[in-house]
């Protein structure tokens, strides 16, 4: 099987001041488009115009279960890909995005501004550090639609080994267009909107044995939950240990063995849990 996730592109130098990347994915015979980009360096900063990864995106880990799903449902901060206007200035992102948008059962959507992001990143000696938020906004039938996220990211090494972890807290983050396996919509009561909160974190540690051998362990987190009284936390987790192993410069095995638990949902329904264990393998060129 090949994943989502095999990719071709390329990554272009203009001039000092000019260069862009290209990268589209592949399964089973269709392209799609991931990275599609141009940036310009003009001295105090660069701007960016194409698609690439939102400037809230913090994902730490690299869990290959789900075609390279590195957590991204089950705790990490992310938005993925999306078209934008991005600007840069040492490691303070801010970035206009593609805006988001679901009728929940309305009739009409309006949309009069983009998703709004921003991120800063701070290398300190002893860790790098990160943090993100993000604004989206519309109307349904008149009725505004908010959402939110605020999070945090921080990955330190010492010696072979590695820590990392991430934390978000949002609201209404299904109508943000943020990645989450639990159901993070709002309702539409009558002429007023419930709004949904949502919380995930996720924990990494890793060791490298030697230039062959390295290990990572990691667990995310995430519940939501609607603003009313009859609702229950719709929660979802997912822990792994994997090894990856060196066979060759760009060759790669990802053994993992881990547990997806997919929680309640809202009603305090059961949703079941997979237990798995395969291996990816990846070869660069």
């Amino acid at each position: 099987m090949t994943n989502t996730d095999a990719r071709v592109g390329a990554k272009v130098k203009v001039s000092d001041a000019l260069k862009g990347r290209f990268e589209y994915g592949a399964k089973n015979g269709a392209a799609n488009l991931r990275q599609l980009y141009g940036e310009w360096n003009f001295g105090a900063g660069s701007f960016l115009v194409g698609q690439t990864y939102t400037p809230i995106y913090t994902v730490y880990s690299k869990s290959v279960y789900l075609e390279d799903g590195a957590l991204e449902k089950y705790g990490a901060t992310s938005a993925s890909r999306k078209p934008m206007l991005r600007l840069e200035f040492g490691g303070f992102q801010i970035a206009a995005v593609e805006p988001t948008a679901d009728a929940l059962g309305g009739t009409t959507t309006e949309m009069t501004i983009p998703n709004l992001e921003a991120s800063y990143t701070a290398a300190l000696d002893f860790a790098t550090l990160k943090a993100v938020v993000g604004y989206n906004t519309y109307d349904v039938d008149s009725i505004s639609v908010n959402s939110y996220v605020v999070g945090l990211g921080a990955k330190t090494k010492f010696g072979r080994a590695y820590l990392a972890g991430s934390f978000f807290l949002g609201q209404n983050l299904g109508t943000y267009g943020f990645k989450t396996a639990t159901d993070a919509n709002p309702v539409i009561f009558g002429a007023s909107l419930v709004d949904n909160e949502s919380f995930g974190c996720t924990l990494i540690a890793g060791y490298k044995l030697n230039e062959m051998v390295s290990f990572e362990a990691g667990y995310g987190y995430t519940e939501s939950e609607l603003d009313q009284a009859a609702s229950r936390k719709d929660d979802a987790s997912q822990y792994y240990l994997q090894a990856k192993i060196t066979l060759a410069q760009g060759v790669y095995v990802y053994p993992e063995i881990g547990k997806l638990d997919q929680g309640q949902d809202n009603t305090g329904a059961e949703q079941g849990d997979t237990t798995y264990f395969g291996a990816k393998w990846q070869i660069n060129f």
